[in-house]
């Protein structure tokens, strides 16, 4: 959405954040290059990433679904005050950057921008840098405009009713299929142990969204779910664990679970994490231990999340 540079004084800027894709195969190495920091991947590396994108037909659905995103969050916003909010994306790893897009909103002189990262748990390694990517996109501008952030959205009841309603089907139909118990394994994408270590809130965001994910089915934690983390980086330094193939090669190898249904809740839109990682990689796996496997669906531009996370904006502006 383009930003009109007409008089904004007393509109609010929203930043709708997230990590960015390629949007064609040709964006891939430019785009693997970018997360290493400007340093082009080796040939073995990026026709591995290549091969990942091949096996989900080719590239990513984020793109799309990312727009989806923010077009839901602006017609949410627009029913909750018209012509008071805009929109735009600021992304990781692609264009438009999240510095050049708080830049551009605060240069068309909106009154505030306000943060809001498609990730519901806090952590100082993604969502804590969003918003300072943001912040340093008003200094870029030699703006003053005030920015404030949505912080975590890791218990918003509207996720937490959506995650509940699908999970529940989904072990009613797996748990009527076989006479073993069946195990929910809630999954966000790992980050490297030292930044845990140094007393980030991570790994108690993901676990605060599981619990009330549980509570709403009356799971126990053992023995009906368990948290598991995915997608590491292939870095030498430890990255936190247990690691979700590790957890379903114990459930396979003792022989009294029927099946796996993962929810990976740290992430809110089909994309390759979840669509090869999960959907391809630990599917086959199960089926290699003789595990019954199955996934709960992303958020995606659910309206009623999109609608709840508009309220969330609202609140700050």
């Amino acid at each position: 959405m383009m930003v009109s540079m007409n008089d904004n004084a007393g509109r609010v800027g929203v930043v709708l954040m997230a990590y960015g894709t390629p949007r064609s195969p040709e964006e891939i190495e430019p785009y693997y290059t970018d997360i290493r920091r400007g340093r082009p991947p080796t040939p073995e590396a990026l026709a591995d990433l290549v091969a990942r994108y091949d096996a989900i037909g080719g590239i990513s659905p984020l793109a799309k679904l990312t727009e989806d995103q923010r077009d839901g969050l602006q017609a949410a916003l627009d029913e909750i005050e018209p012509d008071t909010y805009h929109v735009t994306l600021g992304l990781k790893h692609a264009d438009p950057k999240v510095e050049v897009a708080s830049a551009e909103l605060a240069r068309a002189g909106f009154s505030k921008l306000i943060g809001l990262v498609l990730a519901p748990h806090y952590s100082s390694y993604s969502i804590g840098q969003y918003l300072d990517r943001t912040r340093q996109g008003v200094v870029d501008a030699a703006a003053t405009t005030p920015v404030a952030g949505v912080e975590s959205w890791a218990v918003e009841s509207a996720f937490v009713d959506f995650i509940a309603a699908d999970l529940g089907e989904r072990l009613a139909t797996m748990r009527a299929s076989t006479e073993h118990p069946v195990r929910v394994l809630f999954t966000a994408h790992s980050l490297p142990q030292r930044i845990i270590d140094a007393g980030d809130p991570y790994p108690d965001e993901l676990r605060s969204t599981a619990e009330a994910v549980s509570a709403k089915l009356g799971l126990a934690e053992g023995d009906d779910w368990t948290i598991a983390w995915q997608s590491a980086g292939r870095t030498p330094e430890p990255w936190i664990g247990p690691d979700i193939l590790e957890v379903i090669d114990e459930l396979g190898d003792g022989g009294q679970h029927g099946g796996v249904i993962v929810s990976a809740v740290g992430f809110v839109a089909d994309h390759l994490e979840v669509l090869f990682d999960l959907d391809i990689e630990a599917s086959q796996r199960a089926e290699q231990v003789g595990l019954a496997f199955d996934r709960t669906a992303c958020v995606n531009d659910e309206p009623s999340i999109m609608a709840a996370l508009a309220r969330r904006v609202a609140d700050l502006a």
